[in-house]
């Protein structure tokens, strides 16, 4: 062989080995990216699935329910999965998937372009699961997609589920369509003081109430920028307002103003009986900084609380009992009943009418937080056997009236063995969130139900979170939840300076 040739040979032979190691190495990199695909692909398809002839016990139970199209991705897991396939399908067609280990965590952009594109809709969904290595199919559950929106933002308080530890919480809001919380306002930022009762005009971010309860405070304003803090009292007994409720125009703000006790149960599945021995209303006139009262709303007879407007204004419900002796030993001889009066708001007066309205079935109950619905023809409230408290009751369930002729209304699905307690209606009256203890019996968590125009309602759902055993290790409670229709921008250092300003006295009643 000559020279040349032999270098030729030796240049041909590297060439084909440089190519060898070439091919190599991009079928290993392509094996590589496989794999990563196989890992970290939001649509990995198990082999050799067992079909299991129920449906998965997800946490949180997300199964059967309606849910609106902006609502935060439904994540949840499968206790003793590895490994996670689910599949959602409109008329035999996967229109997504998504997998995941112990949890799905759902895309946000994927996952809102699914609901929009669902609209009105059912969608099937089919989980398969790895467990001890096996991958098991389960049957389908389905989740429905409703036309009507829910309001963007929840305002809630978190607080310790206890009798007197209160010198670690704060109000926040929650963007319903993310899973981003940020404080409205902690009381670390004004020593520690109880923050409570928020109340919004109209589902407005921008007009909104508060109170604190410290040395020095008040029920806060905000109105836009400006914040103002005011001492409402009675002047006969001392008490501040308590519960409030603005009234459509927002130029009245109505209150209870009670003197609230706690007593504790020797040997009971309660732990505490929370009762009033007194209680009236207060009627707050902000345009000329009064408040006007009603000799039949003020004085020692009746027990006032829990005040509510109808839409358009005109009528005031409230819950009412009668005052019971030797209390809190006759607890369960305090039964509220739900009242109703008219109300003129040019001249802040309350008719001379006042009607007890009979709720079919709660002769021998006690009614707790009437709410009505934007559009008036519902009113939801709380039914418990007794006193008014019904967060510490068990039996407590929510109920519902058609105001058109006052007839009860089934909406049984939204309620567990558990406590159900507070409550209120989104802007357009499609969704309710309320409290409920089903959880754990222990901690109130925030669950939300579709209602339907005739007043049916759908499977509740808890309140999504990134994490799915968010619910399992946070040890707070969600208190007062109430939907706002944007984000509230004012930081809760501004809110804490309105906290420490100069507090404005009505004048005489």
């Amino acid at each position: 062989m000559s020279k040349m040739c032999y270098f030729c040979y030796k240049v041909a032979i590297t060439i084909v080995m440089k190519m060898r190691l070439f091919l190599k190495l991009c079928f290993g990199l392509s094996c590589f990216v496989a794999v990563l695909n196989v890992n970290w692909s939001c649509t990995t398809r198990p082999e050799h699935v067992c079909t299991v002839g129920d449906q998965p016990a997800i946490y949180p139970d997300y199964r059967e329910i309606t849910v609106p199209a902006n609502i935060a991705p439904l994540n949840f897991g499968l206790d003793g999965a590895t490994a996670i396939r689910v599949d959602f399908k409109d008329d035999d067609r996967v229109v997504y998937s998504c997998s995941g280990d112990d949890q799905v965590d759902f895309p946000l952009k994927k996952w809102r372009k699914m609901l929009k594109e669902s609209a009105g809709r059912t969608l099937s969904v089919e989980v398969s699961a790895q467990v001890d290595g096996e991958w098991f199919g389960y049957a389908p559950f389905h989740i429905t997609v409703a036309t009507e929106e829910i309001d963007p933002y929840l305002a809630y308080r978190l607080i310790e589920p206890n009798y007197g530890m209160w010198n670690q919480l704060g109000i926040y809001q929650r963007n319903l369509t993310t899973f981003d919380e940020k404080s409205i306002l902690h009381n670390s930022l004004f020593d520690g003081g109880c923050v409570n009762c928020h109340s919004f005009h109209q589902y407005s971010p921008r007009k909104f109430m508060f109170h604190v309860r410290k040395k020095d405070g008040g029920t806060v304003l905000v109105d836009g920028e400006n914040i103002s803090k005011i001492d409402i009292r009675n002047d006969k007994s001392g008490r501040s307002a308590t519960y409030p409720m603005w009234h459509p125009s927002g130029d009245y703000l109505i209150f209870s103003s009670n003197d609230t006790k706690q007593a504790f149960h020797a040997w009971s599945e309660q732990r505490v009986e929370v009762y009033d021995v007194s209680s009236d209303l207060l009627l707050y006139d902000i345009r000329n900084n009064r408040v006007l009262t009603d000799p039949r709303f003020v004085g020692d007879s009746y027990l006032e609380t829990f005040p509510t407007w109808s839409p358009d204004g005109k009528w005031l419900y409230f819950c009412r009992a009668e005052t019971v002796d030797s209390l809190p030993g006759n607890y369960k001889n305090l039964k509220y009943k739900l009242m109703r009066v008219g109300f003129d708001p040019e001249s802040g007066r309350f008719s001379a009418e006042l009607d007890s309205l009979r709720l079919p079935g709660e002769e021998e109950m006690s009614v707790s937080f009437p709410r009505v619905s934007p559009d008036g023809r519902y009113l939801l409230y709380t039914s418990a056997q007794d006193a008014t408290f019904p967060v510490w009751h068990s039996e407590a369930d929510l109920k519902m009236i058609d105001l058109s002729t006052f007839s009860s209304v089934d909406i049984s699905v939204v309620n567990s063995p558990s406590s159900e307690s507070y409550h209120s209606w989104s802007s357009n009256g499609r969704w309710i969130v309320f409290g409920s203890r089903r959880d754990d019996g222990l901690y109130t968590r925030p669950y939300i139900a579709y209602c339907a125009p005739d007043g049916s309602m759908r499977k509740p759902f808890v309140l999504p979170q990134k994490d799915y055993r968010h619910y399992r290790s946070f040890m707070k409670s969600y208190n007062i939840p109430e939907f706002v229709q944007d984000e509230i921008l004012l930081s809760p250092y501004e809110l804490a300076d309105g906290i420490n300003s100069s507090v404005v006295t009505p004048k005489p009643f």
